[in-house]
């Protein structure tokens, strides 16, 4: 039934001009399709990103979106960290930290907020 169908990310957000500038200046997705003063819709990759208004942004504690950027990760990260992005840092089972990279093998992921403290996640996958 849905096996079929893409699904988008979806995030909510206090407000939607700061939520711009993030995702618009800091990130570097591009607006897609009807946007208005409650919803803004993005396109990264093949896939959707929609930044909603809503009371309840931020309240989530965990990933709302991840990327999987192969071996671009270092060079994403170190723009993130240069645009101003601050990288979270957890203490998780079997995994180490490099700098702001959590690592186990030959897997590497940093994350970071939005302005709301949505989790955002980037990794080498």
């Amino acid at each position: 039934m849905l096996a079929d169908r893409d699904a988008a990310a979806t995030i909510a957000v206090k407000d939607l001009d700061v939520a711009k500038r993030f995702y618009e200046g800091t990130l570097g997705l591009k607006p897609t399709g009807a946007q208005n003063a409650e919803v803004r819709v993005y396109r990264s990759g093949s896939s959707k990103l929609v930044v909603y208004k809503s009371q309840y942004a931020g309240t989530n504690k965990a990933n709302a979106v991840t990327w999987g950027v192969g071996d671009d990760l270092d060079g994403i990260v170190k723009d993130l960290k240069a645009k101003g992005v601050v990288f979270e840092h957890y203490d998780l089972p079997g995994l180490t930290r490099q700098g702001d990279l959590h690592v186990a093998g030959e897997f590497k992921a940093a994350w970071f907020k939005d302005p709301d403290g949505n989790i955002l996640h980037v990794n080498n996958g």
